[in-house]
């Protein structure tokens, strides 16, 4: 067992740092706002700082789950960023979704303090963090990777090192992409069988043992066809993310044509208040089209 500290605690967060708690780690959790950090030590039976520094003394694991580039260097860089509370070989494991550029940025820094950097981007939304099922994808050094991976192992099904530093963002990003064109194609299908005078549920449990089966499909399509856009990962984080995808493919040549129209429908989503709706939302805009 490890001394950790968890900095973060989000909707994926909260539960992540809940399950190192109860694999046996000695957990000191940090939040931006102090109130919820106090309020998880008492329920978890860990510990809280009122900085990230605070947090990180003493802490042979750091992990973070925040919110996007600014916020992450905001709790790694600085008089009371973690960074400065570690020690020489301590290990600092970076779970929100960035650039890729910030995370080479702060793989740098860590390394000038002898911290190492693993960027270890999550899929499987608030579900997976909360039954810890998360799928994390890593970059960074092999080393640091390995001793990192049986931490994580308390909130993973699959981790894996995808290559040095960067390459478990890049990887996210692919996860991101990916997620996009799914979800368009079920909202543009599950439309069309609404228009049809099909019964959506029934149209489901046909196709999605065949090829245009996906988890999208299997976990999304109630909710879609019940209107109900309350569960999951939230559009504006969803256009956070995909911001990072576009600027990236411009940087490596990438074309991501259908990317960055679904983008654009995700927009047109918040513009009519769903900023907060899950992803799977897309289908509203389609209904509201007509």
């Amino acid at each position: 067992m490890a001394k950790v500290a968890f900095l973060g605690l989000g909707v994926m967060g909260g539960p992540m740092a809940g399950h190192l708690a109860k694999a046996g780690h000695e957990v000191t959790v940090y939040n931006r706002t102090t109130a919820k950090a106090e309020a998880w030590a008492a329920a978890h039976g860990g510990a809280f700082a009122e900085t990230p520094r605070e947090a990180a003394e003493g802490a042979a694991f750091v992990m973070a789950c925040v919110g996007n580039d600014d916020d992450l260097r905001a709790v790694c860089t600085g008089e009371n960023g973690a960074f400065a509370g570690m020690g020489q070989g301590t290990i600092f494991v970076d779970h929100t979704t960035v650039s890729a550029a910030v995370t080479r940025e702060l793989s740098e820094a860590a390394s000038a303090g002898g911290i190492a950097f693993v960027d270890a981007p999550v899929s499987g939304g608030q579900a997976g963090a909360e039954n810890g099922q998360l799928v994390i994808m890593c970059g960074g050094e092999a080393g640091a990777y390995g001793a990192a991976e049986p931490v994580m192992a308390a909130y993973a099904k699959l981790c894996k090192r995808m290559g040095e530093s960067g390459a478990g963002q890049l990887t996210k990003m692919v996860n991101q992409i990916c997620i996009a064109g799914l979800l368009q194609g079920l909202s543009e299908g599950l439309h069309f069988a609404e228009k049809a005078g099909l019964d959506g549920r029934a149209v489901i449990d046909v196709i999605q043992g065949g090829a245009a089966g996906s988890w999208q499909m299997v976990n999304r399509h109630e909710t879609m066809l019940d209107d109900v856009f309350d569960h999951g990962f939230a559009v504006d984080w969803m256009r956070k993310d995909l911001g990072i995808c576009l600027a990236t493919g411009d940087d490596l040549g990438a074309s991501l044509p259908v990317t960055a129209l679904i983008d654009q429908f995700y927009k047109d989503v918040q513009k009519m208040g769903g900023g907060r709706w899950d992803t799977s939302s897309l289908v509203k805009r389609l209904r509201a089209a007509g």
